[in-house]
């Protein structure tokens, strides 16, 4: 486990590192370096959240729950991109592409969160979620500004639709106890899962 941890670390090191190599290109000077670090870092979280989602899923061996995320995940992107065809809105930084809402990074970042969330809880949900918001600012506050605010909400919201039609929170209860009383009727139901 220690070699996963030690490997983690240089990969986040190198990851760094280059963010502030790539944001020293810029030789216009029109844009900040903050500007690029967060563009990069969106890119990179639009995709480690949903894999890490996955994974997570195949490590705890939840095979209903990469099911689940499968479903959800396929649901957000066919949304997302067949909407993206219909609507045909213009990009906001003015160029001439007419595929800004919604916003597919925000749509993948967020698809990956709620997942986490709804699946295994807000411990580590609230994290997930953080990092997709993340996602959805640097998609605003670029050097390009490549959505609106109503591209990344409408991202989001598919997103997080998608998850809550398909995925059901992870129990490790196996035994529940309920009571039911009724005038003259009292009933004790046991349930164990295995």
């Amino acid at each position: 486990m220690n070699w996963l941890k030690n490997k983690g670390g240089v990969v986040l090191l190198c990851f760094i590192l280059n963010l502030g190599v790539r944001a020293q290109d810029d030789n216009t000077g029109t844009h900040e370096r903050w500007e690029y670090i967060l563009v990069d870092t969106g890119d990179v979280l639009q995709i480690a959240l949903p894999v890490t989602a996955g994974l997570t899923t195949l490590i705890k061996k939840d095979y209903r729950g990469t099911r689940d995320f499968a479903f959800s995940f396929a649901t957000t992107m066919v949304l997302t991109y067949s909407l993206k065809a219909i609507t045909k809105r213009q990009r906001p930084e003015g160029r001439n592409a007419y595929d800004s809402f919604p916003s597919g990074h925000t749509s993948a970042a967020f698809s990956g969160a709620s997942f986490i969330q709804r699946r295994y809880g807000w411990k580590y949900g609230k994290y997930a979620y953080i990092l997709a918001a993340l996602v959805g600012v640097s998609r605003m506050e670029g050097p390009d500004g490549f959505h609106d605010i109503y591209d990344v909400l409408g991202g989001a919201a598919i997103a997080v639709g998608s998850t809550y039609l398909f995925t059901k929170p992870l129990s490790n209860e196996k035994l529940s106890v309920a009571f039911h009383a009724q005038r003259d009727v009292k009933l004790i139901s046991l349930r164990f899962q295995f």
